[in-house]
């Protein structure tokens, strides 16, 4: 196995959409909930990743075997007003962490958690935040990653 990796641009958008509504189903399914219908995510995250790549505040990092994309990961990128922990108020917002699962348990995850870290290292951020699924709570924390009992979340 060879795997390379490589930062998404405008050429992958299509292939990492597929790629993003699967790893949202698969989340969604092993928590016992059923996918929602009539919600067009292909459109919402084609927009997502044309306007926030171009505009810098999103960064993604792909794994390769060969032409077929193996792994995703994403950092958008955020300010807020600075405090004690994060002095610089800048943020990363680890998102789209997601191996295909024939591809699992290879290190691909770290590889490219690795990566999208040090964008946000790079970039000044002071603290990156993520919702991590069961799944990925192992490879976080694994990586230093803490628990936050304060995360708490308003939909419209």
């Amino acid at each position: 196995m060879g795997i390379v990796y490589k930062k998404l641009s405008e050429n992958e958008i299509s292939r990492i959409i597929k790629m993003r509504i699967d790893q949202l189903t698969e989340e969604y399914t092993s928590q016992g909930r059923t996918v929602p219908q009539g919600v067009d995510l292909e459109t919402s995250l084609k927009a997502f990743y044309e306007k926030n790549l171009d505009a810098g505040t999103y960064v993604s990092w792909l794994a390769f075997d060969g032409d077929k994309i193996v792994g995703t990961s994403g950092m958008s990128f955020a300010e807020k007003p600075p405090y004690f922990t994060c002095p610089s108020g800048k943020l990363g917002i680890l998102s789209s962490m997601y191996t295909d699962p024939n591809y699992r348990r290879m290190g691909i995850a770290t590889q490219l958690l690795d990566r999208v870290v040090k964008e946000a290292k790079d970039r000044g951020c002071g603290t990156i935040y993520i919702t991590a699924s069961d799944m990925g709570v192992k490879l976080y924390e694994s990586y230093g990653f803490k628990h936050n009992g304060n995360f708490m979340q308003y939909n419209f």
